[in-house]
């Protein structure tokens, strides 16, 4: 069994304009934040310094985000946290209809992939046909779906005797 985790797409070009744009708010965080509190020389670089260390980690998780695979399970990478599951304890991978509620009003906003544990529950993934890796690529979001199902009912099977 193989425990080298693989993502079964390429990031999409969409992360590096995301990068850009936080690159951008938190420059302009930074200079509202020094003109506000009136800071000079030290206080400027300690801030540059420290905004500069939150983009440069936040960009590493943003490029390491997504979701892995192994013949272990299934390795979901968000932009705080990690989740792994065997696949004995998945019990389906599924399309879900995705919709934002506020109030009364829902926004539907497209398939998402959705991971159901044996146990019940379910895990989210960042596998979104109109997300930035996907988004001008409907084709390529399907077969990653269709490749994780295959994985899965793979690592299901029993081994040749």
């Amino acid at each position: 069994m193989s425990f080298r985790w693989l993502r079964p797409y390429a990031p999409g070009r969409g992360r590096r304009l995301i990068m850009v744009w936080e690159f951008a708010a938190l420059a302009i965080f930074g200079w509202t934040t020094a003109e506000l509190f009136e800071l000079r020389g030290p206080g400027v670089v300690a801030l540059g310094l420290g905004l500069t260390a939150l983009w440069l980690l936040g960009c590493w998780r943003i490029a390491r985000m997504g979701v892995y695979v192994s013949g272990y399970g299934v390795r979901v990478r968000g932009l705080v946290r990690s989740r792994t599951i065997a696949w004995r304890e998945v019990e389906h991978i599924r399309l879900h209809e995705a919709a934002h509620r506020i109030g009364r009003l829902e926004i539907p906003s497209g398939m998402t992939v959705l991971i159901e544990r044996a146990g019940g529950g379910h895990v989210p993934t960042s596998l979104w046909a109109k997300g930035v890796d996907f988004h001008d690529q409907p084709g390529v979001f399907r077969a990653v779906y269709h490749d994780l199902r295959e994985r899965h009912a793979a690592a299901l099977r029993p081994a040749p005797a």
